[in-house]
C-alpha cells in the first residue's frame, strides 16, 4: 500500500501530505482530544456493527482469526509493501510467523468448509520507521476479511459497493452528532454507486509513478484500480498478462481495499511461484489442495478497518482511531 501523498481534500476525506502528527497515548490525551476519541469510538462500534451485520445478512458465516501459521501471505512481489521485519517464532520445534494476511486460510476455508465467509483479521507488518510520518501506516491492523466460492470480480465489487453505501447513509443518519463533533458531516456525502472503474496501466499512461496521489486527489468518490501484478494467489491471465484482481481508492485518502479473483489452477500457480521467487515449501498444503483438485475457485478482499475510518471521522494520522497507537518506529507503554 502506498502513501497517497499530496491528496487533496476535495473529496471529503482527510488529505495526507507524508508529514502527519503522531497521535499521543491514552494517558498524554487533553480532556478535548479525550472526547473527540469517544467520538470516533461510538464511530467504530457502528462500522463495525454495520458491516458484520450485513455480511451476515447476506449469506456469510463469520470465522475465527488465525494469528500464527506456519503460511501467510507472501506480500511479494508487491511494490507497495515496505515490510522492515517478519515476525518469526519457534513453538513446539516449528517456525511459524505471524500474520500478514489471511489470505491463504481464506482460500483454503471456503474451498473446504465455509463458501461464503468473513472475519476480523489481526495483522502484524512491521513497516519501515520512515512511513511513520505518512499518515496511513500502522505496524498491527485490522482486516475486514471476505471470501465468496465461485464468485467473480464484478460480484465482490458488487457487494462491496452496497455495503459501504449503506454505511455512509446510516451514518449519516444516525451518527449525526458525532459527525458534526469531528467536522466531519458535511464532508462525508452519500456516496454514488456503481464506483468508477480504472486500469492500472491506463492510470500510469496519464499520470506516471504518481497515478495513487492523483487519483485520490482527483477522485470526488470510491473508484476502483483493476489489472494490478501481484501475489501468486492473485488470478493473472499468463498468456495476456492481465490480472483479474481490484483495489478500493476513497477520495483525498487513497487505498482501502485490495482484493481479487483467486488462482486455483496447480500449475499456474507453481509457475508464478518460481517466476517471482515465492519460496513453494512455505505453501505446501496449499499447493496439495490445487494438485489434487480440492482447491476452488473465489474471490474476496480485505477491508483495512483502521483506514476505513480514519476517512470516515478525518483522521489526521491513521493511529489516531486505534485505542492504542501502533505507529512504525514507535513503541508506548500499552
Amino acid at each position: 500500500m502506498k502513501d497517497p501523498e499530496g491528496a487533496s481534500d476535495e473529496g471529503g476525506g482527510k488529505a495526507f501530505s507524508g508529514d502527519a502528527e503522531l497521535p499521543l497515548p491514552l494517558e498524554r490525551l487533553s480532556e478535548g482530544e479525550i472526547e473527540r476519541k469517544r467520538c470516533i469510538v461510538r464511530i467504530t462500534t457502528y462500522v463495525m456493527r454495520d458491516l458484520t451485520s450485513t455480511f451476515l445478512r447476506s449469506g456469510f458465516e463469520w470465522m475465527l482469526p488465525v494469528v500464527l501459521s506456519k503460511s501467510t501471505d507472501p506480500l511479494w512481489p508487491d511494490p507497495g509493501a515496505s515490510i522492515e521485519k517478519r515476525i518469526e517464532v519457534e513453538i513446539y520445534d516449528e517456525t511459524v510467523r505471524a500474520t500478514l494476511s489471511m489470505i491463504i486460510h481464506k482460500m483454503v476455508a471456503c474451498s473446504l468448509t465455509q463458501p461464503r465467509l468473513f472475519l476480523l483479521s489481526p495483522n502484524i507488518r512491521i513497516e519501515r520507521r520512515d512511513r511513520a510520518t505518512s499518515g496511513v501506516h500502522i505496524y498491527e491492523f485490522t482486516q475486514l476479511d471476505f471470501e465468496v466460492r465461485d464468485a467473480t470480480s464484478e460480484d465482490i465489487r458488487i457487494l462491496v459497493e452496497g455495503a459501504l453505501h449503506g454505511l455512509i447513509d446510516g451514518l449519516r443518519r444516525d451518527m449525526r452528532e458525532e459527525l458534526t463533533s469531528l467536522s466531519r458531516y458535511d464532508g462525508l456525502r452519500p456516496l454514488r454507486v456503481p464506483f468508477e472503474v480504472y486500469d492500472k496501466e491506463e492510470l500510469e499512461d496519464k499520470y506516471g509513478d504518481e497515478w495513487e496521489s492523483q487519483l485520490a486527489a482527483e477522485s470526488r468518490d470510491p473508484v476502483w484500480v483493476t489489472n494490478i501484478p501481484r501475489e501468486f494467489y492473485d488470478y493473472e491471465d499468463l498468456e495476456k498478462g492481465k490480472w483479474d484482481n481490484y483495489d478500493l481508492f476513497l477520495p483525498g485518502f487513497g487505498e482501502v481495499l485490495s482484493g481479487a479473483r483467486r488462482e486455483w489452477d496447480y500449475t499456474a500457480m507453481v509457475r508464478k511461484m518460481e517466476r517471482d521467487g515465492v519460496p513453494p515449501e512455505n505453501y505446501r498444503l496449499l499447493l496439495k489442495l490445487a494438485r489434487e483438485g480440492r482447491l476452488k475457485p473465489s474471490a474476496g478482499a480485505g477491508i483495512g478497518l483502521e483506514r476505513l475510518i480514519s476517512w470516515i471521522v478525518g483522521a489526521q494520522h491513521i493511529a489516531e482511531v486505534q485505542p492504542f497507537p501502533k505507529i512504525p518506529g514507535t513503541i508506548y507503554d500499552l
